[in-house]
Parts: structure tokens; sequence; C-alpha cells
């Protein structure tokens, strides 16, 4: 899950408008995925439905990710998602230090790509994440960051293991991979505080 939560710092990467103190997260239009396989050859889609997130004037990014807003496409499979891989824990969160300066001069409809170098705060476990990201301006006020690759995420280091062994021995399954492909779409809207 590691690979969701750094890509939309991303976004963020554009410098800003001359008016512009912060940028906030569009939740409507982004979106954060990841793939589960099961029994060697069975794989399904699934996502974060609720995203926050701001960076800040001087390149601080916090990104909220709601984990009671996971959306399986089974109503149980997400409650045991909830409670056994994530423990009831309400959030995962990611902070990056943001150097915005190298897209001063980003035009509208150019893109660029970026390295982001961040700590993913997930149920209990924090993970240095470091990914490269597609950063494109939409707008003067507007851009949007998606994964460059698919990203994968290894169980074991983001502490579920244990939550997955319990989704394996709930639904019968023979085997639940252990290295999850996550792709991520965000878009930002810069704001003025007031």
């Amino acid at each position: 899950m590691k690979h969701v939560f750094f890509a939309a710092a991303l976004a963020a990467l554009v410098a800003p408008p001359s008016h512009a103190d912060t940028w906030e997260l569009d939740a409507e239009h982004s979106r954060l995925a990841f793939a589960s396989i099961k029994n060697d050859y069975i794989g399904e889609v699934h996502t974060f439905e609720n995203l926050s997130g701001t960076v800040s004037e001087d390149g601080v990014a916090e990104i909220e990710i709601d984990l009671a807003s996971i959306e399986t496409t089974i109503d149980i499979r997400n409650e045991r998602m909830i409670e056994h891989v994530f423990n009831m824990i309400p959030a995962a969160r990611l902070t990056a230090e943001l150097d915005m300066s190298f897209a001063d001069d980003l035009n509208i409809g150019e893109m660029t790509t970026t390295e982001v170098f961040a700590v993913l705060s997930f149920v209990g476990v924090e993970l240095d994440v470091e990914t490269t990201m597609v950063v494109i301006r939409l707008t003067e006020d507007r851009v949007l960051a998606m994964s460059n690759d698919m990203a994968f995420v290894e169980t074991d280091l983001a502490g579920v293991d244990a939550g997955i062994d319990v989704l394996k021995d709930l639904a019968s399954l023979d085997s639940i991979a252990r290295a999850v492909p996550v792709t991520a779409r965000f878009v930002f809207d810069a704001r003025v505080n007031e």
C-alpha cells in the first residue's frame, strides 16, 4: 500500500502560481488502486475511496488515506480488510519534503517525471518510500500526478502479513500474493489561504 500514498505528494511538485499558498487534493478525480492475486491466478483490483491531502507553500506534503474506505467490491472482504489487515486503524499518512523549484518553467500541458522520497505511516509501521511519478500541469492552478510505472509493496515490510494470513484462512484460499502492485492518479488544485 505504500505505493499509493507517496504518489499523491508528487502532484504538488509543479510550482504553484504566484497567488497560491497551498495545493489541495481533488479527491473526486484522484484514484489510489492496488491489486491482489489469490490462488496464483485470480487477480482483483481494490481502491481507497476517501483520500485527502495538501502541500504547503514551503513544500511539506501530507496525504491521508482513509483505510476504512477500502473498496474490494465485496462487503465482507472490506470488513475483513479493515479488521484484520488494517487492525481498525483509521488512516495511513504520507509525509514528504518537496522541492518544487525544478518545475517552475513547466507550461500548461507539459509534463515531467520526478523522484519522490517520503515516509509512510501505515498500521504502526514507518516506511521509507521512493518512487517515480509523472507530473502534468493541466491548467495554471491544477496539476495531475500519476505513477510512472507500476509499484510493488511487500506485505511483510508493510507489517500486514499476519492479517493477510487471516484473510487467506477465512476465505479458504491456498495463497494470497505478498507482492502487491499499486497505481495512483492524483489531481491537485491551487488554493489561496485567506
